[in-house]
This record gives structure tokens, sequence and C-alpha cells, in this order.
């Protein structure tokens, strides 16, 4: 299911010729990524390891802490991507990549 997903994220990417869906591509790649990896962590029948006695069967945080860590970058790189892409409509009056390169 997550490899369809992330298949047609890049195709989308590759066939879109306006920036601002390659940005949404992106994005959705990389939430399926994320996504992937919290469920690595998931374990049948296990709690939270918060507060819970020895012995009990525990989720593995680790995978959710990096994905908050992914996840945190990912909103950077896009706030930052789409403040180029306006930058560059202004200065261009497109967001087309074919109509780019003829600047």
């Amino acid at each position: 299911m997550s490899l369809g997903i992330i298949i047609i994220g890049v195709f989308g990417l590759v066939t879109s010729d306006n920036l601002i869906k390659k940005i949404m591509c992106l994005s959705v790649i990389e939430n399926t990524i994320i996504l992937n990896f919290i469920r690595t962590g998931l374990r049948e029948g296990a709690q939270a390891p918060i507060l819970t006695s020895p012995g009990v069967f525990t989720v593995d945080p680790v995978p959710q802490a990096l994905m908050l860590t992914a996840i945190v970058i990912g909103v950077c790189f896009n706030a930052l991507a789409v403040a180029c892409i306006v930058r560059l409509h202004q200065k261009t009056g497109t967001v087309l990549v074919s109509e780019i390169h003829e600047f």
C-alpha cells in the first residue's frame, strides 16, 4: 500500500511542470515514509513506555522521536520551498518549470 503511494508521489514529481505540485508530491512521499517508520515501532498489545512496571511489553519510542524530528524538518523545508517559489513567481510571473527555463 505505502509503496504504491510513494510511486504515485514520484510519478507526480517527475511528470508535473508546476513547482507547487512538485512540493506537494515531495510532501506525500515524505509523509508516507514517516508513517512507515512509525509503523515499524508498533507492537500488538504493547503499552506506551510511560510509568510502566518492569517486565511490561512496551512500544519502541525511538522511531516516534526520530519521525517527530523529521516532521519538523519537513515543515521547515516546505515553508522555505514555498517562499522560494513565491519569490520566483514575483520575478518571472510563472511557477511552471518549462517557462522558467526560458528566462
